[in-house]
């Protein structure tokens, strides 16, 4: 069973900066992609970005684009969230997950829920304005 720890969120001004962490339990080296959720008060979760882990190839969320960059560092086990020129629309909670299986599946595919199999607890990034 693989999980997935999230860490990183707080509370920030419009403008500022924070930078979210997923650290899995296992090698994932053997994950196919991990990508990033949120989810604001009263409303769906939504796609934020994702990354395939072997070569990198990412796709972000057209309100996030520009902003936010997602990294990820193999030693670790980690996938990382940097945001900057934080909204108060971007407050939510943020997830991430793993796609261990559907290898071979599109970027544009990877935005759905569903295509991801392991899912972290979720950090609150709250931004006032």
């Amino acid at each position: 069973q693989v999980q997935l720890v999230v860490s990183g969120g707080g509370l920030v001004q419009a403008g500022g900066s924070l930078r979210l962490s997923c650290v899995a339990s296992e090698r994932t080296f053997s994950f196919y992609a991990m990508g990033w959720f949120r989810q604001a008060p009263g409303k769906e979760r939504e796609f934020v970005g994702v990354t395939t882990w072997r070569n990198g190839n990412k796709n972000y969320a057209d309100p996030v684009k520009g902003r936010f960059t997602i990294s990820r560092d193999v030693a670790k086990n980690g996938v990382y969230l940097q945001m900057n020129d934080l909204k108060p629309e971007d407050t939510a909670i943020y997830y991430c997950a793993a796609d261990t299986k559907k290898w071979g599946e599109p970027l544009a595919a990877l935005v759905r829920e569903n295509e991801y199999d392991y899912w972290g607890q979720g950090t609150q990034v709250t931004v006032s304005s």
